[in-house]
């Protein structure tokens, strides 16, 4: 009798090589523009506020769709590798019009099709990791998909100020620039260093069984970490933790100025010390991840960010708010790290639609965001950390009843064939 020789297991550090460069080349190519696009669209394009506003919901929710439309497929067929081409060069292309072209229409157009497959970049990039690291590394992929966030991240502290620089410089026109150089550099990459990774596996659980489609159990089978139901309330629980944190960094400078009595300029000192502080934290919670169940740090992760809005909704000054961004960055860092992951592991044999479900919590969450900043003007800025701890308290008890309905897992691992 014969033993299987288990799986060889390549060095970590080899299969996030090339996909930390590819992670890098994505958050710059965001980070240049994305801060600045409603700037780009007022004093550039010469739209009104009305059209600004239209072009900022519009942009959001296509991607959306776009994107949920190519996970579906990309979990279908072996493509992934020439999808992320495939959105790199629309990414290429979406901005090098953007350089030159001034006209609302033809940029509104632009964001409903280059810009819209372009952000399903982001959503594959971790589907293709979640695939490389669970071949190359089976049981890292989650300290994997953290330190890939990480980068992401890293690109965010440096890409604003850079963007600031350039358009001091030269205006939009280096801004796009640089974004389509960063699109460009993302698909050589791509195109030279990655290679094409097999169809997911479909989970041989995925399906409901004989006895279980003749009964109420039926949907139990939905797939080996819980039932169907558990997927959509958890993403349901995202969307509720995404929307405080958009609505909070949006309320954060008049809040400080009007609430707290201090210069508004202070918000980009608190954010800065989340920022600094998200780093080191995600990697700690991506290297916690081998060791606790992803459920115990998600939970943990909502109880912080629950804690946090509490005390930003009663702080009596900045220093209060100062001292509250440590439980701020550890719910952002198991939010946005671990819970990658853990939708993931929900639906296994489905990196792309998995990370595209988690992914668009994002911009839900910013449009659900929009109407509440507008309520929070009305009752004072306070009011918003007020609905944000709501959200948040929401969000966790969510998460909570339906981390009891899957089954433990630090790193669950696809099936083989």
């Amino acid at each position: 009798m014969t033993l299987a020789a288990p799986p060889r297991q390549r060095p970590l550090s080899r299969a996030l090589l090339p996909l930390g460069l590819m992670f890098f080349a994505v958050g710059i190519s965001v980070a240049v523009v994305f801060p600045f696009l409603s700037l780009f669209l007022s004093t550039a394009v010469h739209a009104d506020p009305v059209q600004v506003t239209v072009f900022l919901i519009a942009s959001p929710l296509t991607g959306v769709l776009v994107s949920s439309v190519v996970g579906r497929v990309s979990d279908r067929w072996p493509i992934r590798r020439k999808i992320l081409v495939g959105a790199a060069l629309f990414g290429v292309v979406g901005s090098l019009v953007a350089m030159f072209v001034r006209d609302y229409w033809v940029l509104f157009a632009l964001c409903m099709t280059a810009y819209a497959f372009a952000g399903s970049l982001f959503p594959q990039s971790f589907a293709y990791a979640r695939q490389i690291l669970e071949r190359d590394s089976p049981g890292q992929a989650a300290m994997g998909i953290s330190a890939l966030r990480t980068v992401f991240s890293l690109s965010w502290v440096g890409g604003p100020a850079l963007a600031a620089v350039l358009l001091d410089v030269g205006g939009f026109r280096l801004v796009y620039g640089l974004a389509a150089a960063t699109y460009a550099l993302a698909a050589l990459i791509a195109v030279v260093w990655l290679e094409e990774v097999e169809a997911p596996a479909p989970s041989k659980t995925a399906e409901p069984s004989a006895d279980a489609a003749a009964g109420p159990s039926a949907d139990a089978a939905a797939g080996p970490e819980g039932p169907r139901w558990v997927l959509w309330l958890t993403i349901v629980a995202f969307v509720l933790m995404q929307v405080p944190m958009t609505l909070g960094v949006q309320a954060l400078p008049l809040y400080i100025e009007q609430d707290l009595h201090s210069d508004a300029s202070r918000a980009g000192l608190i954010l800065g010390l989340c920022a600094a502080l998200e780093i080191p934290l995600m990697l700690g919670l991506g290297a916690l991840t081998t060791r606790f169940k992803l459920q115990t740090l998600i939970l943990i992760g909502g109880a912080c960010g629950t804690a946090y809005y509490a005390i930003a909704w009663v702080a009596p000054n900045l220093w209060v708010l100062a001292a509250g961004q440590v439980v701020n960055a550890l719910f952002i860092s198991a939010i946005s790290g671990v819970g990658i992951t853990y939708v993931q592991n929900l639906l296994p044999g489905q990196p792309g639609r998995a990370t595209t479900l988690y992914t668009n919590t994002f911009p839900i969450g910013s449009v659900v965001a929009g109407p509440l900043f507008g309520v929070a003007a009305h009752f004072g800025y306070r009011s918003a950390f007020g609905m944000s701890t709501a959200l948040m308290g929401a969000g966790f008890v969510l998460l909570v009843v339906t981390a009891m309905w899957v089954r433990p897992s630090r790193s669950a691992t696809y099936p083989t064939r």
